[in-house]
Formats: C-alpha cells, sequence, structure tokens
C-alpha cells in the first residue's frame, strides 16, 4: 500500500512537471520567435496559448483520447458481462464505476484515461472481447482499474495533449522559419541569426522531448499496474495468460498513434506497422519481463 500511495504523489508531481515543462518549452518558443521576427506579439499569443492549452488538456484531454481511439461508450443493456466484470473489480477496488467504452479493432488491447477516479474511463478493443476468455478479460481490466487507483491516468491522458500540441507548434515553426524566416534573415544582425538557429533546433527538439517524458511516464507504471492488477483478482494466472496472447498477437490497431501509444495495456504497434523511430521510444517494458515478474508473484 506504501509503494501504491508512493507512486500516486510521484504521479501528481510528474503531472506538475509536465504541464511546467510544456510552458517554458511553448513559452521559450514564443519567445525565440518573437525575436527572430521582431514581433512581440508573437510571446504574448505563445503565454496565452500555452495557458488555455492546459486548462483544456486537464478537462477534455480525456475526451480527445476517447475520440482517437474511435471508442464507443456502451450502457449495461449493450456487454452486460464486460459490463458486470468492471463493476465487480471496481467495487472491490473501491473506486467509483467509470465509463465503459469499446474501441475497433482486432487487436487485443485496452487503456483507461480521465483526469482523476470519479471522472474515469475504460477502453477495450473488440478484439480484446472476441479473444480473451473470462479470465483474462478480469486481468486486463483490473490492470487498467489499478491505472485508476495509482491515479496514472491523469498525467498519461495529459501527455496525450500536450505532446500533440508542441508537435503541431513545432511542425508550424519550422514551416514558419523555411518558408518565412529565410526571407527575413538577412535583415537582422548577427544575434538575430543566432536566435534564428535557436529556434530551428527547438522546433526538431522539442516533439522528442515529449517523446521521452511520455516514456519515462509509462514504464514503471505499467509494471505497477500489472502488480495492483494482480493483488485486485488474487489470480496472477488470468493476465500471465492475457499477455501471452497479446505477445503473440500481431494484428495492427488501425487507430494506433504515437501521441496515445502509451495509453495502451500493450504497444498498438504491431508486426510491420512498426516503424524504427517507434521501436526507439517504446513506451512499455518488454511483454516478456512483464509476464516473469508476474509468474515470480504467483510463486
Amino acid at each position: 500500500m506504501a509503494n501504491i500511495y508512493n507512486q500516486q504523489e510521484s504521479n501528481i508531481r510528474r503531472t506538475w512537471v509536465l504541464f511546467s515543462a510544456f510552458l517554458i518549452v511553448v513559452i521559450g518558443l514564443g519567445w525565440v520567435f518573437s525575436y527572430v521576427y521582431g514581433n512581440p506579439g508573437i510571446l504574448w499569443f505563445a503565454a496565452a496559448f500555452s495557458i488555455i492549452s492546459s486548462v483544456l488538456s486537464y478537462w477534455y484531454s480525456d475526451k480527445l483520447a476517447l475520440s482517437m481511439a474511435r471508442a464507443v461508450q456502451i450502457e449495461k443493456k449493450d456487454n452486460p458481462q464486460l459490463y458486470n466484470i468492471i463493476e465487480n473489480l471496481s467495487i472491490t477496488a473501491g473506486l467509483p464505476m467509470p465509463r465503459v467504452y469499446i474501441a475497433p479493432g482486432q487487436q487485443i488491447n485496452a487503456f483507461a484515461t480521465g483526469r482523476d477516479p470519479q471522472h474515469a474511463a475504460v477502453a477495450v478493443t473488440e478484439g480484446a472481447l472476441k479473444r480473451l476468455d473470462k479470465t483474462e478479460l478480469e486481468g486486463v481490466l483490473a490492470h487498467e482499474l489499478s491505472h485508476v487507483g495509482n491515479r496514472d491516468i491523469l498525467v498519461s491522458t495529459v501527455a496525450v495533449v500536450l505532446a500533440g500540441i508542441i508537435s503541431l507548434l513545432s511542425d508550424f515553426f519550422l514551416r514558419s522559419l523555411f518558408w518565412g524566416g529565410f526571407g527575413r534573415r538577412n535583415d537582422n544582425n548577427r544575434g538575430g541569426e543566432i536566435f534564428f538557429l535557436i529556434g530551428f533546433v527547438l522546433s526538431i527538439l522539442a516533439p522528442i522531448g515529449v517523446m521521452l517524458i511520455q516514456l519515462a511516464i509509462s514504464r514503471r507504471r505499467e509494471s505497477l499496474a500489472d502488480a495492483s492488477g494482480v493483488l485486485l483478482t488474487r489470480y496472477p494466472g488470468g493476465l500471465i495468460s492475457a499477455l501471452k496472447k497479446i505477445a503473440a498477437d500481431q494484428i495492427p490497431l488501425p487507430t494506433a498513434r504515437d501521441s496515445t501509444a502509451h495509453l495502451w495495456l500493450d504497444n498498438p504497434f504491431k508486426g510491420e506497422s512498426t516503424s524504427w523511430w517507434q521501436k526507439l521510444f517504446m513506451t512499455h517494458p518488454p511483454i516478456e519481463e512483464r509476464i516473469a515478474a508476474l509468474e515470480q508473484m504467483s510463486r
């Protein structure tokens, strides 16, 4: 319990670190480009944009994540077995009943999102419902509800929005440098040339930095959610069996995105759809290590 409490406190700190890093990066880019273009309005726009984006990401990031996964909310009458499993696990964990969603795709996967347990949602792919038996599905859902109980969902969901915004801004600034910056560069002094280069480098490094933040957020939380989920079901075999099926699953997920990859139970990029870049920045620990750790717990 102490470990879980420490993880909850750590996730709250990470959320504030993520917001702070976002504000620093966006306002820093705004300051550099306001100097390059000689327009102080760019800095004021960047400051206002970063603050508004942070507020909106806190309140609406879960809706965006669910929308990107094309997940559809269901009621108990739509899938009684799925609803009952989540309801029973929520009662056992002492959590409010989350909203339940089904995401398209035959890949075995699931994710949890929301800003807190009172506003949480759990989404399961169609493939998980078809290809997992009841104990395996319970193991997967217990894992996701552990993310809710451990307060992982806020920092992970906010990262989706902030990563996307920084990537879009960086792309915008890169394009503006090429299409507008080079034409004005000769009118600037040497200091302007230096700031131009700084802005260029920042535009490239910003999305990489966000991806590294996502990477740091994800790996430890997955291992802890595995352990917490097993404690919730009291049956390691269910999750172990599900993870073995997931390890053998090479069906791509049509809604997989770099910005949301860290939300899923396992890396959603499978088989030929996985690029060298995605392999370099995998947001999950190797599934073999997760299985070995759970098998150690079951002894």
